[in-house]
């Protein structure tokens, strides 16, 4: 009960859904830009890991620049969450896909949301990109 509470504490108020839900993992989302210390980054990257070896989900880093959505995508495969498939999409290319350790997928993840983003508001020669980069952790059939 108290771990739960910190959570709520720990969370920013923009963070917070509409809908309460008892999956630990729910509420793990953040759009970039966002006001988190590098500190406070690394502890969220954390806690998305623990989730992913501990239950059936996976998490998403979806951004979009003027070159079009890239997703990225990571998927534990061993039950100690020490391998993990990292799953790629980018428009131009399709998907490829390998297979990382918890460490790259660490250092990927904070190097990602540590950054302000990709080109999120950047203005192209045709058309201005308003769409936001966005991390968040989801069941693996929705992936």
């Amino acid at each position: 009960m108290s771990s739960e509470h910190e959570q709520q504490r720990s969370r920013l108020p923009s963070e917070h859904t509409e809908q309460p839900s008892d999956e630990p993992w729910a509420d793990l989302e953040l759009t970039l830009p966002h006001n988190r210390s590098p500190t406070g980054i690394v502890s969220f990257v954390e806690c998305a890991l623990v989730e992913l070896t501990h239950e059936d989900v996976g998490a998403e880093f979806v951004s979009t620049s003027l070159a079009g959505v890239k997703r990225t995508q990571f998927i534990a495969v061993d039950d100690v969450g020490q391998r993990f498939k990292k799953r790629f999409f980018d428009e131009r290319l399709g998907w490829h896909e390998t297979t990382i350790s918890r460490e790259a997928v660490r250092d990927e993840l904070v190097n990602r949301l540590t950054q302000r983003s990709s080109l999120g508001s950047d203005v192209g020669q045709h058309s201005v990109v308003d769409d936001q980069d966005k991390f968040q952790v989801m069941p693996v059939p929705e992936l």
